[in-house]
């Protein structure tokens, strides 16, 4: 039987070998505490943290005492996010409705709590009118959140255009860059961005790390989450994740250094599947923008099919039903309905992730065997019409 092809790395991508090997040591006889610089064990430790702080920071053109290291992006959404709004009890954030689950539920809970909430529409293709960000400032504005781009349908946001019309706001400007690190360039001075966050598990690190960027002069206006221990200055308390930590500074430096030939030889791939796609299959629409597109995406509606059918139909192939419904929760993709997408009839909703690892053999074979499915199910959903049931 060959290999299942891996089509989900929006999802979450295989550690890099290269990453595994840094960060082996750390695990076994390099396990020192940084937080305890009174030996050899816990300075070990320490140099690499901040080694690896400068090899974050070196990935968005930031300051290595601006990186705090978290759990991961969801984590570093909730301090940003949270951390501004409790500094200032009752003030008005800016969103948009096509942004993660764990910022909107986060600005969600805050406006339960009191905190005024302005949520922006996007257009058909997901995009976020910089306009639209500057006609909602209000002079309580403390922060606005768009997210880099977006998970389901590969939107890449106009972040220059946006930090620019912050630019004479007293508003903190925060990304979720969590998809677009490792796949487009960021710069947080020249887009204006004070705080971002990222997680290594997208760019071929390791699961349970991440980190959070924040401008020098924002560090003093943030309310941490918890307390105790002083780690992060204070704004992420708990002893340090070092091989975690490692593995991030070692995939952001990889990523940063493969990005554009990353970027051109997955484009070439998701073009190919995408053409194969519209060619075998009708009633096919695919999702999101043409241009200004994560390479790497490909989010697409298949009329007349279900999307559990089609899934479980396709054991060879690792797919996201594309969020038209999430795995644990049976509610309409929020991404698809912003940009109005959703069907009323039966449809399949597949987000494709593609990859550094994947080949023309594998994208080929994904799209003979996601068109083969759509064809037998229809044929059977044909029969049984056909035969009255």
């Amino acid at each position: 039987m060959s290999p299942t092809v891996y089509l989900d790395h929006h999802s979450t991508t295989p550690v890099d070998a290269r990453v595994l090997e840094a960060m082996l040591p750390y695990f076994t006889h390099e396990y020192g505490n940084p937080s305890n610089r009174t030996h050899a064990f816990g300075r070990n430790a320490s140099a690499a943290v901040e080694q690896a702080r400068e090899r974050v920071a070196d990935a968005l053109q930031a300051r290595y005492s601006e990186i705090h290291f978290t759990s991961g992006a969801t984590e570093a959404n909730a301090i940003a996010l949270q951390g501004v709004a409790r500094a200032r009890p009752g003030a008005h954030l800016v969103t948009s409705a096509i942004e993660h689950r764990s910022v909107l539920d986060a600005c969600r809970r805050l406006e339960r709590e009191g905190w005024r909430l302005t949520v922006l529409p996007v257009d058909r293709n997901g995009f976020v009118d910089p306009d639209d960000v500057r006609r909602s400032l209000r002079p309580d504005t403390v922060l606005v959140s768009v997210m880099a781009a977006n998970n389901e349908i590969g939107t890449i946001e106009p972040i220059d255009a946006i930090g620019q019309a912050l630019r004479d706001s007293p508003a903190l400007f925060h990304v979720d860059a969590t998809q677009a690190l490792g796949r487009v360039p960021i710069d947080v001075d020249a887009m204006s961005i004070d705080l971002l966050s990222l997680s290594a598990h997208k760019i071929h690190g390791p699961k349970g790390v991440g980190a959070l960027y924040v401008r020098r002069p924002t560090a003093g206006t943030l309310r941490p989450l918890v307390d105790g221990g002083g780690q992060e200055r204070g704004l992420r308390p708990g002893t340090l994740n070092v091989p975690g930590i490692v593995g991030l500074g070692v995939a952001c430096e990889l990523a940063l250094r493969s990005l554009y030939d990353d970027d051109e030889r997955i484009g070439r791939l998701r073009d190919r599947l995408q053409r194969q796609l519209l060619e075998s299959i009708d009633g096919i629409t695919v999702n999101g923008p043409i241009d200004r597109r994560l390479s790497a995406n490909l989010n697409v509606t298949i009329d007349g099919v279900d999307a559990d059918a089609l899934l479980l139909g396709l054991p060879e192939l690792a797919l996201s039903a594309g969020a038209a419904c999430s795995s644990t929760q049976a509610r309409p993709s929020h991404v698809l309905d912003a940009i109005g997408a959703t069907r009323r009839g039966p449809a399949a909703v597949l987000r494709f992730g593609l990859g550094r690892g994947n080949t023309i053999e594998e994208i080929d074979r994904a799209a003979a065997c996601v068109a083969e499915r759509v064809h037998r199910l229809r044929a059977a959903s044909t029969a049984r019409h056909g035969r009255g049931t």
